[in-house]
């Protein structure tokens, strides 16, 4: 499996289970993302996200999304796409 880098979580709201992930890369709903950090490693299909508080199936490089996540994660995490 390999894996491409397309954001970076820029915030996490616990109470909500929403990771804020600023884009480097396109992403859309439907792709298996994983977040890596020092404590974080979460592995899951985006169902949803959210742009400005708009649903969207798809963002590109440069925008804030969010996106609903299982697990905790935190600032600074990286998101990775995993393709193939």
């Amino acid at each position: 499996m390999e894996e491409k880098k397309v954001g970076e979580v820029i915030k996490f709201f616990g109470n909500i289970g929403v990771a804020a992930i600023r884009l480097s890369e396109s992403l859309k709903v439907g792709d298996k993302i994983h977040i890596m950090g020092h404590t974080s490693d979460v592995t899951e299909t985006v169902d949803s996200m959210q742009v400005e508080n708009a649903s969207v199936q798809e963002a590109g490089p440069g925008a804030d999304i969010g996106i609903k996540v299982k697990d905790k994660v935190r600032e600074h995490d990286v998101v990775y796409k995993v393709v193939g």
